[in-house]
């Protein structure tokens, strides 16, 4: 009863197009008053406890990190970079998009960011060149969701805070799947080649190639730097969001003096108008998740399930097909302080690492990104290029097959994950 009163309550807001965060508040007073323990004060202190946490603070420095990178020319360099490189073989404009997502997935850790960025940058370009305007799309919509996997990933933070796991672990998890999303993408490029008319780019010289490689270096240097620092213990992850700011502040107006007066004026605006939201909703998620484990939720959800806490995979099965649902309609955010929470008990008494677990949570939610009918990630490049909705969810929909293989690829054999974040540690 108490679980379906906050399921009500929580969707029925949503409903309403009421903002999500105003939603969780709503959601854990109903639960107040369910138990009888309503209180405006508990309401207010759980809403500064929610950002009152020092792992959060990365959240804004690389929120920072990102936009500065954006605006200082960090992100252009690497796409010359990649055109340089391989966008002269066929369809070489589409690995360029791959391999692109991928760098840039290890600068920013946003899919807005970079889905943004690839859109503006590249969109144009494949149109010119013969693209099919579907099939560009798509794939541009499916690289962005690597940036959630591949650190530094906000949303790998978001879950480390919200359910007291390592978020070094979770970084260090990321590598492998994210770089297995990229051979997705890629192997999935090249069998769509074969209806494609497109003009490929002529062969950049040799000499072209030096100056990119040159003057991406600086960009290049900034992952190494970030998980070099991880991986050595010098840093932790809120002082790694740092050094990324303060790096793509001096790349940008030191090394390639691209970020003037008004650049930056607007990289400060754009970057706190994004932590204000990021911070709000963790701030009222923290309202929620209080009254969820008073009220017990976890053990009422547990009633269900108990038959499979006997059967790992076949419960990591469940777990992602729901979550397949709920981020169908849900953002990525929201989906980790709302359910990471109230699912991870049940992951872990089925005896399920909790790493692995928040990686495939993110996994999971990122692909909810470019998925219909809310998907996110759509929005983006449909707002940016111009290009219809139908268009770009007809040109995705390959990419959202592979990477559901890939999921079920990694709900059988957990260890793709947690072998490599062995030897990473």
């Amino acid at each position: 009863m108490t679980l379906l009163l906050f399921l009500a309550v929580l969707f029925g807001a949503l409903a309403l197009g009421m903002p999500i965060a105003f939603a969780l508040i709503l959601g854990g007073a109903a639960l107040m008053l369910q138990l009888e323990v309503f209180d405006a004060q508990l309401v207010a202190q759980n809403l500064i406890a929610g950002v009152d946490s020092y792992p959060l603070m990365a959240v804004p420095f690389f929120i920072l990190a990102g936009e500065l990178m954006n605006a200082g020319g960090l992100s252009r360099r690497i796409v010359a970079l990649a055109i340089a490189g391989v966008g002269h073989v066929r369809g070489g404009l589409g690995y360029v998009v791959i391999a692109t997502a991928m760098l840039l997935a290890s600068l920013s850790g946003s899919a807005i960011a970079d889905t943004a960025a690839l859109t503006t940058l590249l969109l144009p370009m494949m149109r010119a060149h013969g693209y099919p305007l579907a099939g560009s799309a798509g794939l541009i919509a499916a690289g962005g969701i690597i940036a959630p996997i591949i650190p530094p990933s906000l949303p790998f933070i978001l879950y480390g805070v919200s359910t007291s796991t390592s978020i070094s672990s979770l970084f260090l998890a990321g590598i492998v799947p994210g770089l297995l999303m990229g051979v997705v993408l890629v192997l999935v490029w090249r069998r769509r080649l074969a209806g494609f008319g497109c003009i490929p780019q002529p062969p950049a010289p040799a000499r072209e190639r030096r100056r990119a490689l040159l003057e991406a270096g600086w960009a290049l240097l900034l992952p190494v730097l970030i998980l070099g620092g991880l991986r050595g213990g010098w840093f932790t992850p809120t002082e790694a969001a740092v050094v990324a700011a303060v790096y793509a502040l001096v790349a940008g107006c030191v090394l390639y003096r691209e970020l003037d007066r008004g650049a930056l004026y607007s990289a400060f605006v754009r970057s706190a108008r994004t932590t204000g939201v990021v911070m709000f909703l963790c701030a009222a998620a923290t309202v929620s998740s209080y009254m969820i484990t008073l009220a017990e939720l976890p053990g009422q959800l547990a009633g269900p399930l108990a038959p499979l806490l006997a059967h790992p995979r076949l419960l990591m099965a469940v777990i992602v097909g729901l979550l397949l649902l709920v981020g169908m309609v849900m953002d990525l955010t929201p989906s980790i302080l709302i359910l990471a929470p109230v699912l991870l008990p049940l992951a872990r008494s089925a005896g399920i690492d909790p790493v692995y677990f928040g990686v495939m949570f993110v996994l999971v939610g990122s692909i909810g990104l470019i998925t219909p009918p809310v998907g996110t990630v759509l929005n983006v490049v449909g707002g940016v290029g111009g290009v219809p909705m139908l268009q770009t969810v007809r040109g995705v929909l390959p990419y959202v097959g592979a990477y559901c293989a890939l999921l079920g690829l990694f709900v059988l054999f957990p260890g793709l994950i947690t072998a490599p974040l062995q030897w990473l540690r």
